[in-house]
């Protein structure tokens, strides 16, 4: 049984993982930097007994597999996570990787380079200490945060010759609460097009895109149910070319979020069911549910109820929660594959300025994760 103190004793070897990582700086829009990251993380998984490959990818950076061997003939386990950060190349001078006031700082930290390194260290515990565990398995994508839309094949191809995923995106809040649910989520473009004129010479003989914009705004507004956990959020607008001539076109983007399946099938019959008010305008929506909800299911608790068993067994608590945003374990639950999310790191400031993880829960982390692996 991997205990606290074989976990601390991992600690400072960790850090340096993660601290290596973080500094190299890793934007969802820079392949370079994405390409050098994944070459490196190949290279510390081979160093911890995987066997690591790369899947290139020619629209986003390359996707890192390794494979662990176990002692049981069963189906492996998977580890996922992303390397991707929101944070452009250049950010680390204003958020340099630290270790102060009991925290680790820096740019995607949290989200989620320390559970990159909380997954190898589980199993750098595991197979230093002899512990029996099944066949693990790890990929780590490098489009996570655009949406996964080139690494999902792989993510699901994969979850479905797995018997568990675990997913390593952090834990929720700052008691470290894992994630037995998400929101699926939804992007729709809605484009009008109407007619130009001279807002002071012809105004009547115009058709406002913007006038018409406003009016499915708020029809799109009504589709919000807090109750059903339902939410349609108008984000970003635009339109028009000049306050005196009346717009031609206009442009909104909207975010949605569901509970359930059903749901999203509602909401995206409802976006796509949107017709103009004013007839001399044309109305264009596109988009979808890009990533269906994490239902709370009997799989998904069945997983949560071990990882308690594990924690309590290491003199500690973990609870579960819902959360509203999505990850790549919302695709591997859609499959009826079990899943739990937020086995990372502790901390909060996620996409934010204030970043950071808890430096006294890394090792409980590490050693609830090999817990749990050797579990199963």
């Amino acid at each position: 049984m991997i205990s606290l103190a074989h976990a601390r004793a991992r600690q400072e070897q960790l850090l340096s993982d993660l601290k290596a990582m973080v500094e190299m700086e890793s934007p969802s829009s820079d392949k370079a930097a994405l390409d050098h990251l994944a070459e490196f993380l190949a290279t510390r998984l081979e160093h911890y007994g995987a066997h690591a490959q790369i899947h290139s990818a020619a629209e986003t950076g390359n996707h890192v597999q390794a494979d662990f061997p176990g002692v049981t003939d069963t189906k492996p386990v998977l580890l996922l996570g992303h390397i991707d950060t929101v944070w452009d190349l250049g950010t680390l001078k204003q958020m340099p990787f630290r270790v102060s006031n009991g925290r680790v700082w820096g740019p995607g930290v949290l989200d989620m380079k320390a559970g990159v390194a909380i997954a190898l260290h589980a199993m750098a515990l595991l197979r230093e200490h002899n512990s029996p565990h099944p066949p693990v398995r790890m990929l780590f994508v490098s489009d996570e945060e655009i949406g996964s839309h080139v690494s999902r094949v792989i993510t699901q191809k994969l979850a479905l010759e797995s018997q568990a995923v675990l997913v390593l995106e952090p834990g929720q809040g700052l008691e470290g609460s894992v994630k037995t649910s998400r929101k699926g989520v939804g992007v729709y473009e809605v484009k009008v097009s109407g007619e130009a004129a001279h807002a002071g010479v012809d105004p009547g003989q115009g058709a406002s895109a913007i006038h018409e914009l406003a009016h499915q705004i708020q029809t799109i507004s009504t589709f919000t149910d807090i109750k059903r956990g339902m939410t349609a959020n108008v984000g970003l607008i635009r339109g028009g070319t000049r306050s005196n001539v009346i717009a031609a076109d206009a442009w909104a983007e909207v975010d949605v979020r569901v509970k359930t399946a059903s749901d999203g099938r509602d909401i995206d019959q409802k976006m796509k069911s949107l017709r103009p008010r004013d007839s001399r305008c044309k109305l264009e929506v596109t988009g979808q549910i890009n990533r269906p909800p994490m239902e709370r299911t009997e799989k998904g608790v069945a997983l949560y109820r071990k990882a308690a068993q594990v924690a309590q067994s290491l003199g500690f608590k973990v609870d579960e929660q819902s959360t509203g945003g999505g990850s790549d374990g919302n695709f591997t639950a859609a499959l009826g594959v079990p899943t739990l999310d937020g086995l990372g790191a502790v901390g909060e400031g996620a996409h934010a300025t204030n970043e950071s993880i808890l430096l006294d829960q890394i090792a409980p982390r590490t050693a609830l994760l090999a817990g749990l692996i050797a579990s199963l």
